[in-house]
């Protein structure tokens, strides 16, 4: 009996020879790491991995769904931004040979900028906070290097947090949440009124996502205050943008993929002529400048959230496309390991029935 478990010896040595062969392709592919895995280890992984594709892939259609309920705020909110430009236009056609002074559009030499800036409350949506703060952050130090103070009004958790760090000054902070309100615009507007009217600050910038289409966003930079008596606001080179154009973003689908549809709505600005002022119009656009003021913050509120969730939808659609390729290089080490094991296995049983027969 002792005869043939000498020999039974060299054919396990010969086995283990094959098997680091049959594994030694796998040791140059691009995961070392899951060479030297056990197929235990390798199993929980895949199950670990293919678990993650699940929660990402609910991630993105849940960030599908917002994008669309974010769709139908901005829709929503039409039908008042529309009627409120009309009766801008009209008081404006009043006043048109008087000369106007209301608050929100007096012009003054800039010695100090209030900056909103809008981020927002969670990550897990790719580079959609950085830039946003590296915008502002950008728009600080042009305003240092011209010798012009600032102060921050920040929106949404990342922004007040990554402010706070750096200590910047801050005047407040504001959570605007995932489904902003008017409660949350009249917050920043009754701030920045404050600032602008008390002459604390001589003009009043903000800076937000741009919402352009679901895989595209860009953070912008306006000027808010001092408005143009039509409600107009500007960009930092004095391009005005018209109160009665606006765009909308539809999301559809076509051929089973999600898209955004855009177009450029104007608004029809013809007042009754036959409609009469009871007060003053200068008292009345003194009252409705900052009611539009209001609805451009929302509006603004509004796209940087449609373009969290956008961005977020599209990290959720990588990650879930990441863990997917994972899942299948972690499949093909796991058959690798497996045939190795079996070859291993056969070669043992061939050299023990060599063995027995000689």
């Amino acid at each position: 009996a002792a005869k043939p478990a000498t020999f039974v010896g060299q054919p396990l040595a010969a086995g283990r020879a094959s098997a680091s062969r049959a594994s030694a392709p796998q040791a140059a592919g691009p995961r070392r790491s899951a060479a030297v895995c056990s197929m235990k280890e390798l199993r929980d992984r895949i199950g670990s991995v293919k678990n993650t594709k699940k929660i990402t892939e609910a991630m993105k259609l849940v960030a599908a769904a917002k994008v669309r309920r974010a769709q139908e705020a901005v829709v929503g909110a039409r039908p008042f931004s529309e009627n409120l430009v009309r009766v801008l236009y009209g008081v404006n056609t009043r006043l048109k040979a008087e000369d106007v002074d209301v608050p929100l559009t007096a012009v003054r030499p800039v010695k100090k900028v209030a900056i909103v800036a809008i981020a927002g409350d969670r990550g897990l949506c790719g580079g959609f906070n950085n830039n946003a703060l590296k915008k502002v952050v950008e728009r600080c130090d042009e305003l240092k290097a011209l010798g012009v103070e600032f102060t921050l009004v920040t929106v949404g958790k990342k922004a007040g947090a990554f402010f706070k760090r750096r200590e910047y000054p801050i005047s407040k902070e504001v959570i605007a949440g995932q489904n902003p309100t008017t409660k949350e615009a009249q917050s920043i507007a009754d701030e920045i009124f404050a600032q602008f009217v008390s002459e604390e600050v001589d003009k009043v910038e903000i800076v937000y996502t741009k919402f352009i289409s679901l895989i595209a966003s860009k953070p912008v930079v306006q000027t808010l205050l001092p408005l143009t008596p039509k409600g107009e606001i500007c960009d930092l080179d004095g391009n005005c943008v018209d109160a009665a154009e606006d765009e909308i973003f539809f999301l559809t689908s076509k051929d089973g993929e999600l898209t955004v549809e855009t177009k450029t709505v104007e608004t029809d600005t013809t007042f009754e002529a036959n409609l009469t002022f009871e007060q003053d119009p200068v008292q009345i656009l003194d009252a409705l400048l900052p009611l539009y003021m209001n609805s451009q913050l929302l509006r603004a509120l509004q796209e940087s959230v449609a373009s969290e969730l956008a961005a977020r939808m599209n990290a959720m659609s990588n990650a879930a496309d990441n863990a997917k390729e994972l899942a299948k290089t972690l499949d093909m080490s796991l058959n690798r390991k497996r045939q190795a094991k079996i070859t291993q296995e056969l070669s043992e049983l061939v050299g023990g029935a060599a063995a027995v027969s000689g």
